[in-house]
């Protein structure tokens, strides 16, 4: 075969073969960017959705636990038990029963979430048939749609259904209960929860989305946007996805919503699995439309190449080879090809913006390797300090609950007083908390104390209703009283602390004052506990970090004994935004 570099023309042969391989390359170029990029936004969008499907599982989830407790709480209510055991005259029921109804009512009112509630009994009393609280006959509940539900359960949901009102019929999701004492069925608690509340929470910030909401049953409970019916959506589900904790699946040909992009979340802690559908068209729209762009880029690319390779000669094409070489063979921190240095030109500026370029290569990728490091050390942290507070809010209320039935009434009220404390110190990921909360954490503190020390212990709060609504750094106190009952009463059965707050223009003092030992004495008889000291450093770092160095501390000894801590603060009416706090840190 004779060679065509020999027969053709050179410009002609460059012509063609450069312009057949752009085309080529410019095909799959638009194939691969399409299918990277749409796996890329699938997984993206997963990530988000998923991110955000896990807040909105646990922000309901709480919701209706909530209703769950007080459901339980109001089912051993003594008033109420006695109240539906019919051992009273017509008189003292009647008596009762106003009683009854006005305690319901209080929780109702002071619980937005709830819609009414429904108290099935024997020989019930009439009363208004449209008020929050009604009194049912038990003969009627089997004409409730989730009667069934209750057969060999204590309790169970509701999927969303209508309640007459004032305002007209409601939807609700209710939840209903039995009532049992001495292993006899007494009624069945009802409470009703307002449907487009929790759909609200269900939506989000999003205004036009497809979300549903499976309850432990695989029955849709909740749903918005347009999801498609109960069987469609269990064939996607097949395969253990009800068991999974989280996950997508992408469902081809369906006959309802086509190709789409299913995402799931349940909660290790929660019965309720959050569904979103979002349609694979809107997810690659992006895609195409970046396939568009890089075919029209790659069409004039193409017809400028026509014609520019008419003008171009073989010493055109020389350098352009050895710059092709030596981009084809390069890796970050081999041994690469070095282009000539002879060339003043064009091609002398294009291998200077080379050599550069790779140098700015070799940096990128060591600082992207340091970033890689720091990202992943971060999320080990971030796994390691991830703490699920409700298994402790319920471990501290099971323990309480435990030390109330064993006539424990001081462990009872440790476990009480530590629960106030963690809520405090978690404050929902919030740095900065109100005064009022941080002076209430110390209090429960100083009250475990008292517990602990029996008499001896005395302290006193001195801080008025305008202070206590202003902001702290959370945890600010706590070092410091800790310190004083660890180290300076230390060996004492008495002992005093006193906080201040003493309010000026533009910060405010708070005073703690001890007669413990002093400085001196706790320097010279150290302690084995090292709490207090990284504590101290702890918050005088923190307060340095939010507001600089004309803020801090002051310890200093008292003329009549014991120790001072002076604590400056900037008055803040808010909680400084999360933008500057991470600047501070």
């Amino acid at each position: 075969m004779t060679n065509p570099f020999k027969k053709f023309r050179i410009d002609h042969l460059f012509f063609r073969s450069f312009a057949g391989f752009i085309i080529v390359v410019l095909a799959c170029s638009v194939w691969a960017s399409y299918s990277i990029s749409s796996k890329e936004l699938a997984q993206t969008t997963f990530q988000y959705q998923q991110k955000l499907l896990d807040e909105l599982n646990n922000e309901i989830t709480t919701r209706l636990v909530t209703i769950e407790q007080i459901s339980l709480s109001t089912s051993r209510d003594n008033e109420l038990i006695t109240f539906l055991a019919n051992k009273q005259d017509e008189f003292d029921r009647y008596r009762r029963s106003i009683g009854v109804e006005k305690a319901l009512a209080n929780l109702t009112y002071s619980i937005p979430l709830i819609q009414g509630i429904d108290l099935y009994m024997n020989r019930p009393l009439e009363g208004d048939a449209k008020s929050y609280i009604q009194f049912r006959d038990m003969a009627d509940l089997d004409k409730q749609s989730w009667s069934a539900l209750l057969t060999g359960n204590d309790f169970t949901w509701s999927i969303e259904h209508l309640i007459p009102s004032f305002q007209g019929d409601v939807p609700v999701l209710s939840f209903a209960r039995k009532i049992m004492y001495d292993d006899k069925y007494l009624g069945v608690l009802v409470i009703h929860v307002k449907a487009d509340q929790i759909r609200s929470l269900l939506a989000g910030h999003s205004s036009e989305t497809n979300r549903i909401m499976i309850d432990s049953r695989g029955e849709q409970f909740l749903k918005i946007g347009q999801i498609p019916d109960h069987n469609e959506l269990s064939k996607w589900m097949e395969g253990g996805v009800k068991q999974k904790q989280s996950g997508f699946v992408r469902t081809k040909g369906s006959s309802e919503a086509g190709d789409s992009l299913l995402v799931y979340s349940k909660l290790l802690d929660s019965t309720w699995t959050l569904v979103e559908i979002t349609p694979w068209q809107q997810i690659t729209a992006g895609s195409i439309r970046l396939a568009e762009v890089i075919g029209i880029i790659g069409i004039a690319a193409v017809l400028l190449t026509l014609i520019l390779t008419h003008f171009l000669s073989r010493q055109f094409t020389k350098p352009i080879k050895k710059l092709v070489s030596a981009m084809g063979v390069y890796s970050v921190g081999g041994n690469n090809v070095e282009l000539p240095v002879d060339y003043q030109n064009e091609f002398g500026y294009l291998f200077a913006g080379y050599r550069k370029q790779n140098e700015r290569i070799e940096e990128l990728y060591l600082s992207l390797q340091r970033r890689y490091e720091q990202q992943r050390k971060a999320e080990i942290e971030a796994l390691q300090a991830n703490i699920n507070p409700h298994f402790l809010y319920n471990t501290l209320d099971q323990l309480n609950w435990m030390a109330i039935e064993a006539g424990q009434d001081e462990i009872s009220r440790i476990l009480e007083l530590m629960g106030r404390m963690f809520r405090i110190g978690l404050s929902n990921g919030d740095s900065f908390i109100t005064i009022g909360e941080e002076l209430m954490h110390i209090e429960c503190y100083l009250e475990i104390q008292q517990l602990r020390w029996r008499t001896g212990l005395e302290y006193g709060i001195e801080a008025s209703p305008d202070l206590r609504n202003l902001f702290i750094p959370k945890l600010t106190l706590q070092p410091f009283v800790e310190n004083a009952i660890v180290h300076g009463f230390n060996s004492r059965r008495q002992g005093h602390i006193q906080i201040r707050l003493v309010d000026s223009l533009n910060n405010i003092q708070i005073i703690i004052d001890d007669n413990g030992v002093g400085l001196q004495q706790v320097v010279e008889k150290k302690h084995k506990r090292h709490t207090g000291g990284y504590g101290i450093r702890n918050v005088r770092e923190r307060i340095a970090g939010y507001f600089g160095g004309e803020y801090g501390i002051t310890l200093q000894e008292r003329p009549e004994g014991g120790t001072r801590v002076v604590i400056v603060l900037p008055r803040l009416a808010q909680p400084p935004v999360k933008d500057q706090l991470e600047k501070a840190e």
